[in-house]
């Protein structure tokens, strides 16, 4: 398998943010990125494969706690 050359800021991102890593092979970017969150501890990041401004890749992000009532 190569090696993914992305930079991942999981480090900048707080809850209720996200960042796109544009890419073609859009399931090995999926696994690297969520495996690079546990690195950082962040359990619960989500990923989906989208499209934005005409490129295709991955949006990760950080849900938003929900309120407890």
């Amino acid at each position: 398998m190569k090696k993914l050359l992305y930079n991942y800021p999981w480090q900048r991102v707080e809850r209720g943010q996200g960042f796109f890593i544009p890419c073609l092979d859009v399931l090995a970017v999926k696994e690297a990125g969520l495996q690079a969150a546990l690195r950082h501890r962040y359990f619960g990041v989500k990923a989906e494969v989208g499209i934005r401004k005409g490129l295709l890749g991955v949006w990760f992000y950080r849900p938003a706690r929900t309120p407890v009532v």
